[in-house]
């Protein structure tokens, strides 16, 4: 009796040694590692039920087409792995040890709501991405780099890299920048990572955050056993003496363009979070997440140029290439910097170096400048956009903050609310919002009007950036049509 009058596959009623054919026609050098992994593959997935008899290796050699001694070597491979089993003069079966499911990729990326209009804060525009530029990069770097380079790497980053980011970072930004003490991450969430290990191993639990402040350094920290603790903001920047009471020795700020409330953190201000850090021998953490952009003068200069050995600088290219490259730069102080390195080292042996090869070269050539300035003439068109739009359709409504990044804080009059009415009819309407409440830090609550139960009128965190200028006026004009029919 050959294999196929006796072996059938239940599931799918046809010869359970069919799932074998298209390996058996595999090149005569690969053919008998495809019967393995095909027959591996059939009892895995359950096609081949436990307890099924295999048909004889002469049998099934004959209706396959392939040689006997294939079919026994796969039989007697599977037997030692687990999958089947057999006994003299007992035949093959399949075993029952395995409980292995078909493997399903699950994405779990983020992903936009499905609106209509996503005002989501911070996001760019990945469609900006420049890809000519970026292949012709990848091209030159692959004829270039040398073949040592692809070994285990610097945990600081390569040379080419860190230097040619010093150079942009003091001209852009204004940062002291030794390459000696940049250190190349995947993002200012690794960063924040890194550092939080670091401030753990020298005993400090308690790190200050903005209020508000971006919700995910409670996150970052915790995973390095760090507790985040909320310090109100004011028109000039963090409270420097709420910071003082709080009894910390670092704090994470954002002082070129503070998100969400979109100000810009006051030359006095500046100098007092500095003497802070300096009488308790602390530090400040700068998170440059969107610096490069400004859009009514040039960009104000980072913190980290006043006192380079109290200012921890991070940034990335997030914003301006894309998120999804994950990489970004860390410039500490010396006194942190061999900690942050071998943290660095630990956790992932460095970043990887084709990627920073070819960053490097975007750099030299003056590719990321010119993508900044393309990035910033997009930017600045939709902000303004959204501002016109807003006028035309809020009366009365008032943006905030200074004219820069990815998003504006929209304040509504009160005829708008209350809040919660507002975001329920926008929603239904198709259009997703973020209030600026969102952005509160739960231990603070009410703090200078953050919280929702002093929340009168409507205060919105609107990002633009990823949206076409027509979106972003449909957007509004959805948002207006949906709250005039509550105020009818």
């Amino acid at each position: 009796m050959t294999a196929s009058e006796t072996n059938q596959d239940p599931a799918a009623g046809s010869p359970a040694w069919e799932l074998l054919l298209p390996a058996a026609s595999a090149p005569a050098r690969a053919r008998g590692r495809s019967l393995q992994a095909a027959l591996r593959e059939a009892v895995r997935s359950g096609r081949l039920v436990p307890g099924t008899r295999l048909p004889s290796s002469r049998d099934l050699a004959t209706d396959l087409g392939v040689s006997r001694g294939l079919i026994t070597e796969a039989y007697e491979q599977l037997t030692a792995e687990g999958y089947l089993r057999s006994g003299r003069g007992a035949g093959t079966w399949v075993g029952d040890a395995v409980r292995a499911a078909r493997p399903r990729a699950h994405d779990l990326a983020p992903r936009t709501t499905g609106a209509r209009a996503d005002f989501v804060p911070g996001t760019p525009d990945v469609s900006l991405f420049p890809r000519a530029a970026w292949a012709a990069a990848q091209r030159g770097v692959l004829a270039e780099l040398p073949h040592h380079e692809l070994g285990y790497p610097d945990p600081r980053g390569l040379p080419r890299l860190r230097t040619a980011l010093a150079e942009l970072l003091a001209r852009r930004r204004g940062v002291v920048a030794d390459p000696e003490r940049i250190v190349i991450v995947s993002g200012v969430s690794q960063a924040t990572t890194v550092l939080g290990f670091v401030l753990h191993a020298r005993g400090l639990r308690e790190v200050a955050v903005e209020n508000p402040g971006s919700p995910q350094h409670d996150a970052l920290y915790a995973a390095a056993g760090v507790a985040t603790v909320p310090v109100p903001m004011d028109d000039e920047g963090l409270a420097v003496g709420a910071l003082r009471e709080s009894g910390v020795r670092s704090v994470v700020t954002t002082p070129a363009h503070q998100f969400p409330t979109g100000i810009a953190y006051s030359a006095g201000r500046r100098a007092e979070l500095l003497d802070w850090a300096r009488s308790v021998d602390g530090f400040v953490l700068e998170d440059d997440y969107d610096g490069d952009f400004r859009y009514d003068r040039a960009p104000v200069g980072a913190l980290q140029g006043l006192d380079p050995e109290r200012v921890a600088y991070a940034g990335s290219i997030s914003k301006s290439l894309a998120p999804g490259l994950r990489l970004g730069w860390l410039l500490v102080p010396e006194a942190l910097a061999e900690d942050v390195v071998e943290r660095k080292r630990t956790m992932d042996l460095g970043h990887p170096t084709l990627d920073q090869a070819l960053f490097a070269r975007f750099v030299e050539r003056g590719d990321y400048d010119r993508q900044l300035r393309r990035c910033q003439r997009a930017y600045r068109e939709r902000r303004d956009t959204l501002v016109a739009a807003l006028e035309a359709h809020f009366p009365g409504a008032e943006v905030t903050g200074i004219a820069a990044g990815l998003h504006v804080i929209a304040a509504l009059p009160e005829r708008y609310g209350p809040q919660e009415r507002f975001l329920t009819r926008v929603g239904a309407a198709g259009v997703a919002v973020r209030p600026l409440t969102d952005y509160a830090h739960a231990r603070t609550g009410n703090e200078h009007g953050n919280g929702r139960d002093e929340q009168r009128g409507v205060r919105l965190v609107l990002g633009y950036a990823h949206l076409s200028p027509a979106r972003i006026r449909d957007g509004v004009r959805l948002m207006a049509r949906a709250v005039a029919e509550g105020l009818d």
